[in-house]
């Protein structure tokens, strides 16, 4: 006689298989799969763990298995207090970038800019634009730039019900947002900027690439959209850039190579690592 598979079962071989796969957090990854098909929390999944298996677990198991992200497996991704519409062909948002969205807000909370001005370049999925509507509401104007239609629109169906402007645009091109010039408090971005290698992890060859590469350096669209940031910003306005793990110096450089930025300091990610850098403008 077979014996009947548990939930619990089921949570305990996939979380095998996936460690065998080289799956980063496999206990973790077959939780959530469970809690999403059950509908409830991920610490709710132990209360259900004798019951059955649910209807499409062993197929998503198999598709993470096979190295699909996990978020486009379950077609969201969390960031900070938001669930954000992903899948192939838009950036998936990252934990650490929840840092800088905090950053941005925490400025915005000592301004005393009311209704705050906000653009999130190379918006993707609408994650830090979103984020800081969410926290300020009415009391900030906030826009997303994105250059690739399939990113835009996941950041335009994220946005649904917000007052945030999701809108086509290259945050290389002159005159972007021209009616915007000089009245921005904040520029955030999250810009492509890793250096090209075949040596990642499987899963960000998932995201578009055009989305996260930028040059041998990584550094190619960071440096082309100074002038951008640069003509959005307010005199005293802010600017904070996600960049690579080992550019932190060369996005440094070139802020105070343009000469319009002071105030140009080093912001860590949660682990203490170099991951952003911060400026404000110094005057037009």
């Amino acid at each position: 006689m077979t014996a009947h598979r548990t939930l619990r079962d089921a949570l305990v071989d996939a979380a095998e298989r996936f460690a065998s796969a080289g799956v980063p957090s496999p206990e973790v990854d077959a939780r959530l799969i469970a809690a999403h098909l059950l509908q409830v929390g991920p610490m709710e999944v132990a209360l259900r763990s004798r019951g059955e298996v649910p209807v499409g677990f062993d197929e998503m198991v198999a598709r993470r298995e096979g190295r699909e992200p996990l978020q486009h497996i379950l077609g969201v991704a969390p960031f900070g207090p938001l669930d954000l519409a992903v899948g192939p062909g838009v950036f998936i948002p990252r934990p650490e970038t929840e840092v800088l969205a905090d950053w941005g807000v925490r400025q915005l909370k000592l301004s005393h800019a009311r209704p705050a001005r906000v653009v999130d370049l190379c918006t993707g999925s609408g994650a830090l634009a979103l984020y800081v509507a969410e926290v300020f509401g009415a009391d900030a104007e906030v826009i997303g730039v994105e250059k690739h239609d399939e990113a835009l629109a996941y950041a335009r169906r994220n946005a649904e019900g917000t007052t945030v402007r999701m809108v086509s645009g290259d945050v290389t091109a002159p005159g972007l947002l021209a009616e915007w010039h000089g009245t921005v408090d904040l520029v955030l971005t999250n810009p492509p900027y890793v250096p090209y290698t075949p040596d990642l992890d499987t899963e960000v060859y998932a995201d578009p690439p055009q989305a996260v590469f930028a040059g041998e350096s990584g550094m190619d669209v960071i440096e082309e959209m100074l002038p951008t940031v640069f003509a959005l910003l307010k005199r005293g306005g802010l600017v904070g850039i996600e960049h690579d793990d080992t550019t932190s110096q060369a996005v440094r450089d070139v802020l105070a190579a343009h000469g319009g930025f002071g105030g140009i300091e080093v912001l860590r990610d949660l682990t203490g690592r170099a991951r952003f850098v911060t400026a404000s403008k110094l005057s037009d």
